[in-house]
């Protein structure tokens, strides 16, 4: 592999979920201590599935790896960090601030940046404390921090007593405040994350236009942080091994042609393609073998695989999958009117399955507003051009909406700071909570439109987002004693996302491990809210389809576990869409999207 060429001391892996940073990452980790060197293996996931690619119980001290006898490896639990974290915060103030202040300051604190902070604060050591690590030649971080937390971590007023005297309740600042003790051990790791020297930051994606473009803008951000030895996996790259099959011959298209379109920052990097495998990356021996025939920027043909039944392994709970999403829109329309949205991570298709949703509902005669956080807006654009009776298409811009609110919270809250508190407060707000935040207020105005049509939203907001505020408008009320200069759509918005009846959220997820995983949290998390996901999509299979190539088939049979697995856990309200040989835009698109209620083994 290109990476363990004259590799750096540290290697951090970064990338969306489910595009393969752990398998790289043990791949690396593997093939260096093959050679010789002494090499520490830190994941800091807290879904981590080190134990299942290399085989071995991991725990959260070093841990020999079997059959690699210069490798050790261990699992950081952020989760469990964050928490320890949020309770020394917040413990002080119990008793004291009323239980409504309490509750908005631990659901302030459960937010994705108090978890990649808590992370930070524990692989800092490793990266920082060089006597930490002295036994080994080579340390690799499965996931690296962003370019959010390395330039909060780097302001020199998160170090001053400004977070002792802060009371605008903002969503990230807490984090920082019990951090002082660690200025110096942050200021080395960051420095050594910038020193190209020492470290490389390794950019993980998919073959697929959207995983590229989120990649690019992610090397672009590292890089002006001075994080500039980057290198580029691109995992999953597919070449045909059927003449005969139409889906293979398709998605060999679509990879060849998401390449040629990379971005500009990414495309100069130094270049592994990973072929597509027809199975996950599991076990020692595997992982010896992965790029070992690449050389940057090419790719190689994937090896023949013995071919499988994709439809049949012993269990036929899965005999009677429903494929496509009309069955679900009969069930949405029955209703006449109210919300749905599609949750889920990036790029698992949310824009598209609410798209379909929408065409769906509008060609059985409902009035429909689609409102689509797509930053691209293409299907804005080309729904709006086919002009469907009954379809209204409106586009949230997340950039304005999250400068309109930063605006906002600058001449409010930040107005009798000095200039160190308004950077600190700036950079807050720089967080994806932020974004988050405001487009939620954007929603609530277009859920207030659920009253007399159906309103379909491409993105919806998070657990922690609905309980911070939550949080907030019981704080709110709390100090005011009322409600009234609150906006009736905020006001309402909670007990409308509540209402079953009038509310659907579903979650979209992929048939592989980590989106799936990442799905389930996301579900506990609205359960946390008080909300029940109306159902399940796992959108992109190939186990409907009638496939010949032998890397499909296989892969066919990989993603029956994970699709019982979310049949299981949406209550058995699941659809399933198949991969689609065309982008899913325009309304003959959508439709096929959709399609039509079968059997998945007919």
């Amino acid at each position: 592999m290109i990476l363990t060429l004259n590799a750096t001391r540290n290697l951090f892996f970064t990338g969306k979920g489910g595009v393969g940073k752990t398998s790289m990452a043990c791949a690396t980790a593997v093939q260096l201590a093959e050679s010789g060197s002494r090499v520490l293996l830190v994941s800091t996931d807290p879904a981590s599935n080190l134990h299942d690619v290399l085989a071995t119980k991991i725990e959260n001290t070093p841990t020999e790896i079997g059959g690699v006898p210069n490798l050790h490896a261990m699992n950081i639990d952020p989760a469990e960090s964050a928490k320890q974290y949020r309770e020394r915060m917040v413990a002080p103030y119990r008793g004291v601030l009323p239980d409504a202040a309490v509750a908005s300051m631990e659901e302030q604190l459960s937010g994705s940046c108090t978890l990649e902070i808590a992370a930070f604060d524990e692989f800092s050591r490793l990266l920082g404390d060089d006597s930490a690590t002295s036994q080994y030649d080579h340390v690799i971080f499965d996931t690296a921090p962003t370019g959010h937390t390395l330039r909060l971590l780097t302001l020199p007023s998160a170090w001053t007593g400004f977070m002792e005297t802060n009371t605008t309740g903002t969503s990230c600042l807490g984090p920082l405040a019990g951090l002082q003790d660690q200025q110096r051990l942050y200021r080395q790791s960051v420095e050594a994350l910038s020193d190209s020297a020492k470290t490389t930051l390794v950019l993980v994606t998919r073959p697929e236009v959207s995983a590229l473009r989120e990649a690019g803008r992610t090397s672009e951000e590292l890089q002006q942080l001075g994080v500039q030895n980057q290198r580029l996996i691109v995992n999953g790259v597919f070449s045909a091994r059927s003449d005969d099959d139409e889906f293979a011959a398709a998605m060999e298209s679509r990879c060849q042609q998401a390449l040629k379109s990379m971005p500009p920052q990414i495309a100069a990097l130094p270049r592994t393609n990973v072929p597509l495998l027809p199975a996950g990356l599991m076990g020692i021996e595997a992982l010896k073998q992965i790029g070992h025939s690449n050389v940057a920027g090419e790719g190689s043909k994937p090896k023949e695989t013995s071919s499988c039944d994709a439809t049949s392994d012993g269990d036929d709970s899965l005999a009677q999958i429903t494929v496509g999403l009309d069955s679900l829109i009969d069930q949405v329309a029955a209703s006449g009117h109210g919300v749905l949205m599609t949750m889920g991570k990036g790029g698992v298709g949310k824009t598209t399955v609410a798209a379909a949703i929408a065409v769906g509902l509008a060609d059985r005669g409902h009035e429909v507003l689609l409102s689509t956080t797509d930053p691209a807006a293409h299907l804005a654009t080309t729904l709006a051009s086919d002009k469907l009776p009954n379809l209204t298409v409106s586009r949230i811009d997340p950039a304005q909406e999250t400068e309109d609110y930063t605006a906002e919270v600058m001449a409010t809250a930040g107005a009798d700071l000095d200039e160190q508190g308004r950077d600190l407060l700036l950079e807050d707000l720089r967080s994806p909570c932020t974004e988050e935040i405001a487009v939620f207020r954007a929603f609530a105005r277009a859920v207030a439109n659920g009253k007399d049509r159906f309103v379909v939203l491409d993105t919806a907001p998070t657990g922690h987002t609905i309980l911070l505020l939550d949080s907030a408008l019981a704080y709110h009320r709390e100090v005011s004693r009322q409600s009234s200069q609150m906006p009736e759509s905020v006001e309402q918005l909670l007990p409308r996302l509540r209402d079953p009846e009038f509310a659907r959220l579903l979650i979209v997820t992929l048939p592989e491990a980590t989106p799936v995983h990442e799905a389930t949290q996301l579900q506990k998390d609205l359960e946390r809210a008080e909300i029940t996901p109306f159902g399940w999509v796992v959108n992109q299979s190939f186990l409907p389809l009638t496939v010949t190539d032998p890397i499909l088939k296989q892969r066919q049979q990989n993603e029956r576990p994970y699709i019982r697995e979310a049949n299981e856990l949406s209550s058995q309200r699941m659809v399933v869409l198949p991969w689609q040989k065309q982008s899913p835009t325009g309304l003959d698109c959508l439709r096929r999207v959709a399609g039509e209620t079968s059997p998945a083994n007919e």
